[in-house]
């Protein structure tokens, strides 16, 4: 155990000495923040004030604000744990794997040291942005999580970091430069805000779009982030009106369905568990042909 842990700390001061390479980690994050700011969060806006003339400007843009950092909560758990991933493959393009294999350290403990350098920088990551997003609501005059719905979020966030960080394992190991892995990080942080419903809601996608893109982890994992991070926000919205709380949900992709099945919290979890377990395995099992 204790050399999992020593090459875990290596793979963390790895990562995190690359300043660059931690603020791209951070660059689907910040590109969806700069867009909101500038004209998407208006037009949401826009679009829920007239359809609730009545509600409290104040409210209305609490529900956007906490929708908006719930997507990005989400889309950290997946750039986070593929950047770190990137130490792995630094490691096989420099050959350090030589150094490592002739060393009395045993490969299933290399293979873990990744894995878990992943999921932690994940959770780190985006733990951090979590609290920036509440401090932001705080500016805003907004109320903070309740414990319960902050326990929730950060409960959804620890299993999309164990899936995605298994899923971005695999992935790496198909990689064999640097720039391939630019590549990889590039098309997925383009793609995770369309596939998660973060740079559009749901609603507004054909019924067929949504049902392909509820099908995918991100989906269901955005979805768990989102309910406990807008439930707040959403009461203070719609107050008691149920019916029109349950259409919100269905919009803003805090609840999924897939050809009228519902989605619900436990299917969601149950497809990141094994997203998790499958990948893990497959990633350990790809890591351990790869380092000889």
């Amino acid at each position: 155990m204790r050399s999992i842990a020593v090459l875990t700390t290596r793979n963390l001061r790895v990562f995190f000495r690359d300043r660059v390479g931690v603020f791209f980690s951070l660059l689907s994050a910040l590109i969806l923040i700069a867009l909101y700011a500038l004209f998407l969060g208006g037009i949401q806006v826009d679009s829920l004030e007239a359809r609730f003339p009545t509600a409290p400007d104040a409210d209305v843009r609490w529900f956007v604000n906490s929708w908006v950092f719930a997507g990005i909560t989400m889309i950290t758990t997946l750039t986070t744990s593929i950047a770190a991933l990137g130490v792995f493959v630094d490691d096989n393009v420099s050959g350090r794997f030589r150094d490592f294999i002739v060393s009395p350290i045993r490969r299933t403990h290399l293979i873990l040291g990744y894995m878990i350098a992943g999921f932690t920088v994940s959770v780190v990551m985006t733990s951090i942005i979590i609290a920036i997003g509440q401090v932001y609501l705080l500016t805003q005059g907004d109320e903070l999580l309740s414990p319960a719905n902050a326990g929730e979020t950060w409960g959804a966030v620890l299993l999309s970091s164990a899936a995605f960080s298994a899923l971005a394992a695999f992935a790496v190991t198909f990689l064999r430069s640097a720039g391939a892995f630019t590549a990889l990080s590039t098309v997925v942080g383009s793609l995770i805000g369309f596939f998660s419903g973060a740079y559009v809601p749901a609603g507004t996608l054909p019924t067929s779009v949504v049902d392909g893109i509820n099908l995918l982890p991100f989906a269901q994992a955005a979805m768990l982030i989102r309910r406990p991070y807008t439930e707040q926000a959403l009461v203070a919205l719609v107050g008691g009106q149920e019916e029109t709380a349950r259409a919100l949900r269905e919009f803003y992709g805090m609840s999924a369905s897939v050809g009228g099945f519902a989605v619900s919290a436990g299917v969601a979890v149950g497809t990141l568990v094994m997203v998790a377990v499958v990948f893990a395995c497959l990633g350990a099992w790809r890591l351990s042909r790869t380092i000889r």
